[in-house]
């Protein structure tokens, strides 16, 4: 089996990598770039009007037989994830190459397609891969395993052929909700002789990392809701559903409601099916706030009143919210100022911003945070990683055993090197045979 990374290995994010064998190749992922040359965030707003061998003589694109003109192409593309920086360029792939994801990713796609202007895996393409459940493409045997990261359906992928085996962490962390993900993952992988692992190293490099996890999250959510006297704004993103249900469990304990807006009740609803969360309409005290731009959008108004008519049964308004603002947690993006808020945010106000810290800095931003401090309102930035700590990468790899570690998804693969021994650092572009890597450290 060999192996390409066609971009990552010195690089957060716009991951894309190929296996192949004499007969097969497929890749996993294929993410949009998160940050330019210089290592400054990427707005990739401009890109979407290039064509895409523009894109390619540009750099953003991978040059990679076969994937964008079908003239043979990969077996498959395998989703680990649904954040662009994963699957964010797949709408430039060959139409008729097959995309495999779990339902999770799935729905995550289509959610940030008819809400955040993101792509989704077309109907007639998309493979369902289950976790633990093994799937055959071509030469490999590939097997999803479920993995806790800050955002729904994650998985990394377990790649077998010729008598190798492969393991892709995707992205993953283990101060989640769900540490059990961890456990399975670990058990699984140490019944096989791994001989590559993939390991995303986002965080390291990064000074003064927050170690909080989402349980104690939840708990400062609580402290700051409590401590408020007026309206709470919550800036997160729905597809976080750890990050909302602690929202949601935050506001039970303090003893106000959560208005979800449109975009996250609509995830809620669409994972209902897989997971335990409330949906509006269906459970009592969750209601529902239409912001001004959903009307002005006539298929997405129509779709909505057809696929979860139950969302018009829970409708909030914005006079109702602004009546008694000291009862609501309200879910919040920038988007709202000016439609739905007039441009003017209400005295007092608290703005929870449960993201990455980055995105305050960045131009769409700052009409709200300005909006905020002329209200005297307090931002708040509560947020943990969606990325495994760097004082629990160590462990985890030890508990794989794997013969030869390969840094991804990182911008200092040597660091992965001065802490674990069994160390390989590859360049972009650059294939090997997994039968030729060593144990030695480079």
């Amino acid at each position: 089996m060999q192996l390409t990374i066609h971009r990552g290995t010195r690089e957060i994010g716009g991951t894309c990598i190929e296996v192949s064998t004499s007969n097969s190749r497929m890749l996993l992922d294929v993410g949009l770039p998160l940050f330019d040359s210089n290592r400054q965030p990427l707005d990739s707003r401009p890109l979407r009007s290039l064509s895409t061998p523009a894109l390619i003589r540009s750099g953003m694109l991978p040059s990679i037989p076969g994937l964008y003109d079908g003239k043979s192409p990969p077996a498959a593309i395998l989703l680990s994830h649904a954040h662009q920086d994963h699957c964010g360029l797949l709408d430039r792939s060959f139409p008729e190459i097959p995309v495999y994801a779990t339902t999770g990713t799935s729905k995550m796609m289509l959610a940030g397609s008819l809400f955040a202007r993101q792509i989704r895996i077309p109907r007639e393409r998309f493979h369902e891969l289950r976790p633990k459940i093994p799937t055959r493409i071509g030469d490999f045997h590939v097997t999803p395993l479920a993995v806790d990261h800050s955002i729904f359906g994650a998985i990394a992928m377990l790649v077998e052929a010729e008598g190798q085996s492969l393991l892709y962490s995707g992205d993953l962390r283990l101060h989640g909700r769900k540490p059990q993900m961890e456990k399975i993952l670990v058990e699984t992988i140490q019944e096989k002789n791994l001989d590559v692992l993939l390991m995303e190293g986002t965080l390291f490099g990064i000074p003064e990392i927050e170690k909080l996890n989402e349980y104690q999250l939840e708990d400062q959510l609580v402290t700051h809701i409590n401590e408020a006297s007026g309206l709470v704004l919550a800036s997160f993103s729905p597809q976080h559903v750890d990050r909302l249900v602690g929202l949601i469990r935050a506001c039970l304990k303090s003893g106000r409601t959560f208005v979800a807006d449109a975009y996250t009740a609509f995830v809620l609803r669409l994972i209902a099916s897989e997971t335990r969360v409330p949906v509006p309409g269906r459970d009592n005290d969750l209601p529902v706030f239409f912001p001004s731009s959903l009307w002005q959008d006539e298929a997405k108004r129509k779709m909505l009143a057809e696929k979860c008519p139950e969302f018009q049964a829970a409708r909030i308004e914005m006079p109702q919210i602004l009546a008694r603002p000291q009862n609501y947690v309200m879910a919040f993006r920038g988007s709202m100022l000016d439609g739905d808020f007039g441009g003017t945010l209400p005295p007092g106000v608290v703005c929870l911003h449960s993201r990455w810290e980055g995105y305050l800095e960045k131009p769409d931003a700052q009409p709200w945070l300005q909006a905020l401090e002329r209200a005297h309102g307090k931002l708040v930035q509560l947020h943990t990683s969606g990325h495994i700590l760097p004082q629990d990468i160590v462990g985890f790899v030890n508990s794989l055993h794997p013969r030869t570690v390969i840094p991804v998804h990182t911008f200092v693969p040597e660091e992965f090197a001065a802490t674990l021994s069994n160390v390989r650092v590859l360049r972009d572009g650059e294939q090997v045979h997994l039968a030729e890597l060593s144990s030695s450290s480079y």
